[in-house]
């Protein structure tokens, strides 16, 4: 059985997304990329985004989908029965190895893999180690969220966009989301299972947002970002958009909220903790060099 690696065009984007969809199970740890993180990854427009996008096919069938986070970086999924899978593992390592194969350069680089079990024992035999962990946490969403008063929530749409984004440059340092890449993101068919929150104080001041990704009845969905304004921070804000998004993720029949940050994060996961999120381990991606 062959196993063919690509780069899709953007009309075949879809089809990677489906099958990150497919791949989501309620119950799974730790868990793999979700289609809410392509999703988000498409601030530049579909054809941007699929060349960042590599795709691993068996005979046809989608078997591994993996997106270049930074040229550096691959973030990959793999269909959860070929976890161990020793001939799919195989060919994905041969094609991480070679810099001529088009998936990453030759040097330091990085490979998010969490699900690919085969897969990451075969880099660390060729000397990759592990990078920096990661916290994974879970909400349950089988019983109904109370939210906390002091937050107005408001869906996020063309009144308010600047708000948003505003709200989200502020929260992660960085000038690049602007109201344009919101919209960006927002017309590509994953958001269509996506919903963005805005959370405004007493004062109708906004402080807080968060986005957050369905992949479908029964199965987890994703927090994909979360962030405070800078000048709001300590008064609770990111706890109550955090349970604003899990709310809104079970209206969508999401089975939980899932999240993953950096462990040196130590606020954001205390504030995760603080929303009713569990945290189910820590996670590595390798790293060679």
């Amino acid at each position: 059985m062959s196993i063919e690696l690509a780069t899709p065009t953007a009309d075949e984007l879809p089809e990677a997304a489906d099958a990150l969809r497919r791949w989501q199970r309620r119950d799974e740890v730790p868990f793999q990329i979700h289609p809410g993180d392509l999703g988000w990854h498409q601030w530049d427009g579909p054809a941007a985004t699929a060349v960042d996008v590599r795709t691993w096919r068996r005979d046809g069938e989608l078997v591994a989908v993996g997106f270049l986070d930074t040229p550096e970086v691959l973030r990959l999924g793999i269909a959860p029965e070929l976890s161990s899978d020793e001939d799919l593992a195989g060919r994905i390592a041969a094609d991480l190895l070679a810099p001529d194969a088009g998936v990453l350069p030759a040097g330091e680089v990085s490979v998010e893999a969490h699900t690919g079990v085969r897969l990451k024992q075969l880099l660390a035999d060729a000397g990759w180690a592990d990078d920096e962990p990661w916290t994974q946490l879970r909400r349950d969403l089988t019983d109904p969220v109370e939210l906390p008063p002091g937050l107005r929530v408001e869906v996020v749409d063309g009144r308010n966009v600047s708000e948003r984004t505003a709200v989200h440059r502020s929260a992660f340092g960085s000038a690049r989301f602007t109201d344009e890449r919101w919209r960006t993101v927002a017309a590509s068919p994953a958001y269509a299972g996506a919903c963005c929150l805005l959370g405004y104080d007493e004062d109708d001041v906004p402080v807080a947002a968060i986005t957050v990704w369905s992949a479908g009845e029964g199965v987890p969905g994703l927090i994909e970002p979360m962030g405070v304004h800078a000048d709001h921070r300590g008064r609770g804000f990111g706890t109550a958009i955090t349970l604003a998004g899990a709310a809104r993720l079970r209206e969508m029949g999401a089975s939980s909220a899932d999240v993953a940050t950096p462990s040196s994060n130590t606020g954001g996961v205390a504030t995760y903790v603080a929303a009713g999120m569990s945290v189910l381990g820590e996670v590595h991606d390798k790293r060679r060099g």
